[in-house]
């Protein structure tokens, strides 16, 4: 869903695509968003998002090892992301967001918002695009 909306929406500037990081299954969960917000600081948000989703393998998927060789493997200045990461310096981002999708009322993921209102079909693009269409209309 994401490279369509950010095709057909980010791209021509009609819409700005906000992602949060909503860790609700356990410590692990909780680490790979302070990870994954540890390689934004370098510029591999995406990158290393993408990666921890291909390398679920179970529950030591994501201990602190493994996150540091997957950085070393995407080529991350890993000094800098294996302090990060030691530091736990982005913990309160992580439980701020968690804590802001709880708020929202968010469930499972992902869980798409448009202007604060949930597309309850967020796997239907034409569903999301209305809702898109329809905020932009309304101003």
């Amino acid at each position: 869903m994401k490279p369509l909306i950010v095709a057909e929406y980010v791209e021509p500037g009609t819409v700005q695509f906000v992602f949060r990081d909503y860790a609700f299954r356990g410590e692990q969960a909780v680490r790979a968003a302070e990870v994954a917000s540890c390689a934004a600081d370098q510029g591999a948000y995406w990158r290393y998002h993408d990666t921890l989703f291909l390398n679920q393998t179970g529950p030591a998927s994501f201990v602190d090892d493994r996150l540091k060789q997957m950085a070393a493997e995407l080529g991350l200045d890993t000094e800098a992301f294996n302090s990060c990461l030691d530091s736990g310096e982005k913990r309160a981002e992580v439980e701020a967001s968690i804590a802001e999708g709880q708020e929202l009322g968010v469930d499972s993921t992902p869980t798409i918002f448009v202007n604060g209102t949930e597309v309850e079909d967020w796997h239907d693009f034409n569903a999301v695009s209305q809702a898109i269409e329809s905020a932009a209309a309304d101003g």
